[in-house]
């Protein structure tokens, strides 16, 4: 059975930061609340997000919930120490009884290298390198490991173990194929960040990853996706409510990064092709089907937070994709 989550990385609007990180918390416990069965938290270093550290914020939300898993969209390894990445995260397991995940990633800013002294030229030996440390230390037995980012260890023992004996470990992608066959590689699930484009478009992604998982023999693995979206009562209502956020984010970022201005004639063309899904409840849930079925994935995370949109809405936006969004997903992958 499909599952079904939401992410967020606690965009600032006019609030605090401590009162953006206060309503994330709100929002998590509403999921759980709502029966959903992933809540995500990104990590970032950034003024316009509030979550710095996202399993402190996670541990909060698990004390507050039952059910609900709860991970991070994503874990920004390569600027991160994999012991402690390890070690946070098995501590946030025992406080959940056993529902921490975890999603690495390279991630899509680079804020966090030169604030924790690393060069962006070692971009992809750190995470390989740190992805390797991870892997081995998620068997939770000593770990005998080398490479040129830190100190070598000879049969270290790591703490707390968990109760099951292991995290469970996804890798984010943004559409690499050697991220893909990496993830095969070490056999854990994909979580495919599709933030531009048509879903389809990553049908060749899947298709490489489960054909690697096959010739590296390794076992089946879960396969989700992470896209952007907001639901409201109306396809108006929704559009309305979210462009000039989503504009502002998008045009900030975008200044960042060499983009035109966003434009909403190429916002809403976005919305009816591309990967934001955004609308009433029914129209959400034929395109969160669709994209169920030309990917055939097990979980679809919608991530529903988008430059400062108020508490308010993000709070009815969980509550319809709960309520009324995934109930209907199901009913039409059924029919």
């Amino acid at each position: 059975m499909v599952e079904f989550g939401l992410d967020t990385f606690g965009d600032v609007n006019d609030k605090p930061y401590a009162q953006v990180i206060r309503d994330v918390v709100e929002q998590g416990v509403l999921a759980d609340r709502l029966g959903l069965d992933f809540f995500g938290v990104g990590e970032h270093h950034r003024d316009d997000y509030a979550i710095s550290a996202p399993e402190i914020v996670l541990a909060a939300i698990a004390a507050r919930t039952e059910r609900v898993r709860l991970g991070t969209a994503v874990t920004v390894l390569s600027s991160d120490d994999p012991v402690r990445v390890f070690e946070r995260f098995a501590t946030l397991d025992a406080v959940a009884n056993g529902r921490a995940e975890i999603i690495l990633g390279r991630g899509s800013f680079t804020e966090s290298f030169p604030l924790f002294g690393y060069d962006l030229a070692d971009y992809e030996r750190l995470f390989a390198e740190k992805l390797d440390l991870m892997a081995e230390l998620l068997t939770e037995g000593p770990v005998t490991w080398e490479g040129s980012i830190r100190p070598a260890l000879r049969a270290q023992q790591v703490y707390p173990k968990t109760e099951s004996g292991r995290i469970r470990t996804w890798i984010g992608v943004g559409g690499s194929p050697e991220s893909v066959v990496r993830a095969a590689q070490y056999g854990m699930p994909l979580v495919l960040a599709i933030i531009g484009g048509a879903p389809a478009r990553f049908a060749p992604y899947v298709d490489l990853y489960h054909r690697a998982l096959k010739e590296l023999e390794q076992e089946p693995q879960p396969i989700a996706v992470h896209c952007p979206g907001f639901v409201a009562a109306t396809d108006a209502e929704a559009v309305d409510i979210l462009w000039p956020h989503a504009r502002r984010n998008l045009d900030r970022i975008g200044r960042e990064r060499g983009w035109p201005p966003a434009t909403r004639d190429r916002f809403e063309a976005d919305v009816t092709e591309g990967a934001w899904h955004v609308g009433s409840p029914e129209t959400v849930a034929g395109k969160i089907a669709a994209t169920i079925r030309d990917l055939g994935i097990d979980r679809f995370d919608l991530k529903y937070s988008h430059g400062p949109l108020p508490h308010e809405h993000l709070m009815t936006c969980v509550e319809l994709y709960a309520t009324e969004v995934v109930p209907r997903v199901r009913e039409l992958l059924a029919a």
